[in-house]
């Protein structure tokens, strides 16, 4: 499906693209380029970044290193998200979740979302290169493409499976804090990639649930609303108890201690224990809770990562 087929909804936009009314105050315009960069879901990959760096380091890197991968990290998520948002602005006036977008509401031309994204791209990977290393910049950068190439482009709209692959591009974070830290990679870091692939799936599919019928109506074949919900639920299931045997190999692999290890058996237990709850109650009050709770996961097991890795040294 070409990008753009789909018409932006006629009687919200105004000529050229913006909408009627809407007020274009320097305040409005701001939160609306910030709003481009999806910063909710920025804070999440964030979440997953400054952990890997401790793990890398064994310790606490320097503070200005840690900084600067966060910068770059933030600059190049925040491109990709304002792509996607460019490319789903169609899509985004027909579903009731993202219609107060703001390339839906017209408050930003697409144009300029496009020379935003551009623009932060390269500082993205200026900021990395200079202040870490290649490295990461051209991991951070690949994550941004393979989002906006694979997921947004080719497979968001094309295949059930979309989040399942377009969810790798999330995973690459750790990758990006591990080379900024060794400047190369190992089994450690490609074993939090792997977990944080695998748990795309349950935390997205968790939140699509609710949101079954917008996607149908957007024509958009995210797998809850095109499978049955047993279905749906079955594949969490896999997919959740795949990410907590993943997070135990971690704790040989990366040598963490107790800490971690109870932290994820107890998180892991919960996790599984919810989704087979959600199979139990299949409603989206459960899916939502089930949601919320997969973002606390990441929170915490990172966390325990972290202070693992700081308590053991004396930290």
């Amino acid at each position: 499906m070409a990008v753009g087929s789909r018409p932006i909804v006629p009687s919200r936009l105004a000529p050229g693209g913006v909408a009627h009314g809407s007020r274009r105050t320097p305040t409005s315009v701001v939160g609306a380029y910030i709003a481009l960069t999806k910063p909710r879901i920025i804070e999440l990959l964030l979440i997953t970044t400054v952990p890997t760096m401790v793990l890398a380091e064994g310790g606490w890197p320097a503070t200005s290193l840690v900084i600067i991968t966060l910068i770059g990290g933030t600059l190049a998520a925040g491109a990709a998200n304002a792509v996607n948002m460019y490319v789903d602005r169609d899509i985004d006036a027909l579903m009731e979740r993202t219609q107060g977008r703001p390339l839906v509401t017209g408050v930003i031309a697409p144009r300029n979302a496009l020379i935003f994204a551009a623009t932060l791209q390269v500082i993205s990977f200026a900021v990395l290169w200079w202040g870490a290393n290649l490295l990461s910049a051209v991991l951070a950068f690949s994550a941004a493409a393979f989002y906006i190439g694979v997921y947004t482009i080719w497979l968001k709209r094309t295949s059930r499976q979309n989040i399942v692959i377009g969810g790798a591009a999330g995973a690459v974070p750790v990758l990006v804090g591990w080379a900024a830290v060794q400047d190369s990679l190992a089994w450690t870091p490609i074993i939090l990639f792997v977990a944080m692939f695998l748990w795309t799936p349950p935390h997205f599919w968790a939140l699509a649930v609710k949101y079954a019928d917008e996607y149908r109506a957007a024509d958009v074949p995210m797998l809850p609303a095109v499978a049955p919900l047993e279905d749906v639920i079955r594949q969490m299931i896999w997919y959740t108890v795949a990410l907590v045997v993943s997070t135990l190999i971690l704790i040989p692999v990366a040598d963490l201690g107790w800490i971690y290890g109870v932290t994820a058996v107890v998180l892991g237990a919960v996790f599984i224990g919810g989704t087979f709850a959600l199979r139990k109650f299949p409603t989206p009050a459960a899916s939502m809770r089930l949601f919320g709770f997969s973002i606390t996961y990441v929170t915490v097991l990172f966390g325990a990562m972290t202070l693992d890795v700081l308590v053991r040294l004396g930290w």
